[in-house]
């Protein structure tokens, strides 16, 4: 099952980032972006991603942050004629606190940044959650949960209409290059749908957890966004990005407590992103973190949030191709065979 998944993200990644980048309608403006399509920016990066569940406590400030297994990770990339593989791999060193023995997780996130489109896919499949002791207030203990199994998908698409001006491709993996500062504003649309269960009660029992407590629930939610993109850019390579969109969503959350329940209803979320570094003709280094809230729908007592997360670290050499070598990789290159000119 997770294995067709995972091949339907990847056609759909592969389909609309070709469609996007090479659709003449949208083209940077060389005024202010610099196309660097046929260089090879390869990457060494360090990266966390995550989707935290957040429960709040009935009547109270109190609230309860079940966080995956899952730490920094190291791994290597490229990107090259609208193509970006990224590989990374879990370093025990770098998350000492991982809980051996437990089941692994996926969590597949393909953001498309091409000229005047931002588009981007969640397909997450966590299994195993805890909260730390020191986020707890009636225990010194951390609270495991190797049962938990979480599923997020989800879709986030948007038109940004000074976008011929303004890369955040440049800021996210170095395929262009920013040279003037831009902004542009931004209008769209998302949905996301997932769920969430355990083998018993997923909070750990307290009186403050008593009415709030819940073995599974499920959700979807989709509405209209709108939000603002700009780039800075100084000292002629460095450069500061920032993407941030408010979202009014419609959906239902459903509950299960001994009995289900279910809500419709809406509820506001935001998207944000941002960026910072250097990003020169040979080498770059940069910095991202997104951020993605979706608080569901409030029922009764119930009062959650699913927030997904991604930390990042690049570190990149651009290598320019010879005539001969682009050539070759374009008779191999996967967006030209899976969707030809």
């Amino acid at each position: 099952m997770i294995r067709g998944k995972v091949f339907i993200s990847l056609i759909v990644f592969l389909f609309c980032n070709h469609a996007f980048s090479q659709n003449p309608k949208f083209q940077y403006d060389s005024n202010y972006v610099e196309n660097s399509r046929d260089v090879i920016s390869s990457r060494l990066f360090f990266s966390k991603k995550y989707t935290r569940l957040v429960a709040h406590a009935h009547d109270s400030d109190e609230r309860y942050t079940l966080i995956p297994n899952t730490g920094l990770k190291m791994g290597i990339g490229f990107t090259y004629q609208d193509l970006t593989i990224n590989a990374s791999f879990p370093m025990r060193f770098l998350y000492p606190d991982r809980e051996s023995n437990w089941p692994g997780n996926l969590d597949l996130q393909s953001h498309i940044y091409a000229p005047k489109i931002i588009v981007d896919f969640f397909g997450q499949f966590y299994n195993g959650y805890k909260i730390k002791a020191e986020n707890r207030i009636h225990s010194e203990e951390d609270y495991l949960r190797k049962d938990l199994r979480q599923i997020t998908l989800g879709l986030n698409m948007n038109y940004l209409f000074f976008g011929d001006k303004m890369s955040i491709a440049a800021a996210w993996n170095q395929s262009s290059i920013q040279k003037k500062s831009a902004y542009s504003p931004f209008i769209g649309f998302e949905g996301y749908g997932g769920n969430m269960r355990g083998d018993s009660l997923l909070l750990p029992s307290s009186p403050e957890t008593e009415l709030i407590n819940f073995d599974r629930a499920s959700y979807f939610m989709a509405g209209p966004n709108a939000g603002l993109a700009g780039t800075l850019v100084f000292w002629k390579s460095f450069y500061l990005t920032g993407v941030a969109s408010a979202n009014l969503s419609l959906g239902y959350t459903k509950w299960r407590n001994e009995e289900e329940y279910k809500k419709w209803g809406g509820a506001p979320t935001y998207y944000l992103r941002g960026f910072f570094g250097y990003n020169g003709p040979r080498f770059a280094i940069t910095t991202s973190y997104i951020l993605k809230n979706l608080n569901l729908i409030k029922g009764g007592p119930y009062h959650q949030a699913v927030n997904t997360g991604d930390y990042r670290i690049n570190f990149i050499y651009k290598i320019y191709a010879g005539k001969s070598f682009k050539k070759k990789f374009n008779k191999i290159n996967p967006v030209r065979i899976l969707i030809k000119d």
